[in-house]
């Protein structure tokens, strides 16, 4: 599957207006699209957000006892369904049930007035579900009780954010190994990077895998139960199994970003100053950047294509089980080793011992 790419990612949530009114106000996202009962979907409302090649749909239950609201209850709003583009959804999902996914939802097609839809849904790790979706042209909205609308909330100040860099995704420990074969052999990914990550007495393995396109990166992590619980056993405890702890957010101009998304009251990770002590030991000189990154908590690293600065929100969340990251990549193409180690750091010291994430 060498086509692959990110339709859309949707979210479940208690509030779908409430969540997209955060997204809206606080990261610069449009409503582009909703759906109701007075559009057909009669047991839920979505709201499709957009910002860049960025596509987030908000998507919460009318009634108590539905999907959405039975998902939000075992692990609070968070991503279910990561929607995956192809010209040929009946034959991805074919693969990938060839290669062992849970199917969901049979290939079917939905005649849309601009246009044939089709789509199918296998299991991709804990709830959460992997749709392809097969679109006839460009610009079509990725379900048929979606209505574009006329009018937006976009918040003033441009584009901060371009397009999804990676996701992050916490696996219950002996459940990485599986998880990657089925994300090789079932979707097409390859091994991009791994690691085995120490802090104190707890660590943990991490692998990425990229697709084949190399439009989708998924990093995922397992804790190393030889070694003390840590803050990957705390979000599998509080979310209810695995699941997204983060999505990261590509920009060209991460300082800016910062700058204007904290205007809009986002609240980022602390860096403490002695990071940027050693920092240029490993990763070479920054030049001017160095002031600016210290000043803004932004945590810079290298791979052997190029430099990559990154920063990580506070869990909006009560549960603290997933937040948002901002990443402006200056020919990098992987991680650096350092910045997964101090994301490790950033998340504990902002759990000071209670939660389950980046509180």
């Amino acid at each position: 599957m060498s086509d692959l790419s990110v339709s859309h990612v949707e979210f479940f949530v208690g509030d779908a207006r409430q969540a997209a009114f955060y997204y809206r106000t606080a990261f610069g996202f449009e409503a582009i699209a909703e759906g109701g009962p007075e559009t057909g979907l009669t047991d839920r409302r979505s709201i499709l957000l957009a910002q860049g090649d960025i596509r987030l749909l908000m998507t919460s239950d009318l009634t108590s006892d539905g999907t959405v609201a039975r998902y939000v209850a075992r692990h609070g709003d968070g991503v279910a369904n990561i929607a995956l583009r192809t010209g040929d959804a009946e034959g991805a999902f074919r693969q990938a049930v060839g290669h062992g996914a849970e199917p969901v939802a049979a290939p079917s097609v939905v005649e849309q007035p601009d246009g044939a839809v089709t789509t199918a849904a296998v299991k991709a790790f804990g709830d959460v579900v992997h749709s392809f979706v097969q679109y006839a042209h460009e610009g079509q909205l990725p379900g048929p009780h979606l209505r574009a609308l006329e009018t937006s909330g976009k918040v003033a100040g441009g584009e901060q954010l371009h397009a999804l860099d990676h996701f992050a995704v916490c696996l219950p420990a002996g459940e990485l190994a599986r998880t990657i074969s089925f994300y090789q052999h079932g979707l097409g990914f390859s091994e991009a990077f791994e690691e085995f990550i120490e802090v104190g007495d707890q660590a943990m393995e991490s692998k990425v895998v990229r697709s084949a396109s190399g439009a989708i990166t998924f990093t995922f992590l397992e804790p190393d139960v030889r070694r003390k619980p840590g803050q990957i056993d705390a979000f599998l405890d509080a979310h209810g199994g695995a699941g997204v702890q983060h999505l990261a957010f590509g920009t060209s101009d991460i300082a800016t970003a910062v700058k204007k998304l904290s205007s809009y009251g986002v609240e980022f990770l602390h860096t403490p100053a002695t990071y940027y002590d050693a920092v240029e030991g490993r990763v070479g000189s920054l030049g001017g950047d160095l002031d600016v990154l210290k000043e803004l908590s932004v945590l810079a690293d290298r791979d052997d294509w190029g430099l990559l600065y990154q920063i990580f929100t506070r869990s909006p969340h009560a549960r603290g089980t997933f937040f948002l990251e901002l990443i402006e990549r200056r020919g990098a193409q992987t991680f650096g080793s350092g910045n997964i180690k101090g994301l490790y750091e950033a998340v504990e010291r902002a759990q000071a011992g209670a939660g389950a994430g980046a509180r």
